[in-house]
């Protein structure tokens, strides 16, 4: 089975529907299998005094101004599931509160996904779970105690999962990346593990694969230079074209782990041989 490739869009669009379905092209351009965004309900997620507080942004001076203005709401998840469609891509996204989780629940997505800071939230996860819709949980900022118990919340719900190995720094250092740990985790959790990454370029994310990542998720952005705390943990379009190409190859390079003689193979023994 081919690698999962997901383009996280997340909220590097900025709020802004043209930017959101530009991503979306760029994705289908690549190749990708899905693209994700993140949805919140701002006053579940953070405190009033975080939302209170100073933050200078292009929407304001406080906290709330910025998380607000990075939302997008019915309207415009209705036209991101009409355009996705349209262009024949699947979305989903990572919830980070029970109610935006039963947002997203009325568009029938394939998938859902936990991020690597809501790993620890077991209302949200039951949520999740209840759903039994194929879910990538991230790693992220976790250690093995707390991935047992998430694992576990899955596994007695009968719910579908998929482990993805993280480093949730943005953007990761690339010694940082560990990816020896994707064995370690399937062979712990007897699962599917793949690879969310966050680090600068294509290299690490394309070492997943070899590495037996069954599926990629990267943030990708029109510009590393844009306004927003993910962007410089994403890559840009060209970026994401080269890495899908580079996964696709990758796939082919491993091969089956049969052996077996090609047919130019074949001819050389006759050759070298007799």
């Amino acid at each position: 089975m081919s690698v999962f490739i997901t383009a996280e869009i997340g909220i590097n669009h900025n709020g802004d529907l043209q930017l959101a379905r530009r991503l979306i092209d760029a994705a289908v351009v690549a190749g990708c299998d899905a693209v994700k965004f993140q949805k919140r309900t701002v006053d579940k997620v953070y405190t009033q005094e975080f939302l209170d507080s100073p933050r200078k942004s292009p929407w304001g001076e406080t906290q709330r101004a910025q998380k607000e203005g990075l939302e997008f709401g019915r309207d415009q998840y209705d036209e991101l599931d009409r355009y996705c469609r349209e262009k024949g891509i699947q979305w989903f996204a990572s919830a980070w509160d029970v109610d935006s989780q039963r947002f997203l629940r009325q568009y029938d997505l394939k998938y859902n996904k936990v991020a690597s800071a809501m790993l620890t939230k077991d209302e949200l996860l039951q949520e999740i779970a209840s759903e039994g819709r194929y879910t990538f949980i991230a790693t992220g900022m976790s250690v093995m105690e707390e991935i047992d118990h998430a694992v576990e919340i899955f596994e007695k719900a009968g719910c579908p999962y998929e482990l993805m190995h993280c480093n949730s720094t943005y953007p990761m250092p690339v010694e940082d990346a560990n990816l020896k740990l994707i064995h370690v985790l399937a062979q712990r959790y007897h699962c599917k593990v793949g690879y969310s990454g966050h680090e600068e370029g294509t290299l690490v994310s394309a070492l997943a694969v070899a590495a037996g990542a069954t599926s990629i998720e990267r943030h990708i952005t029109m510009d590393r230079n844009m306004y927003g705390s993910d962007q410089k943990a994403s890559i840009e379009t060209y970026e994401l074209c080269k890495l899908v190409k580079d996964i696709r190859d990758a796939e082919k390079i491993l091969g089956t782990g049969e052996k077996f003689l090609t047919e130019a193979e074949s001819q050389i023994r006759k050759k070298l041989r007799g």
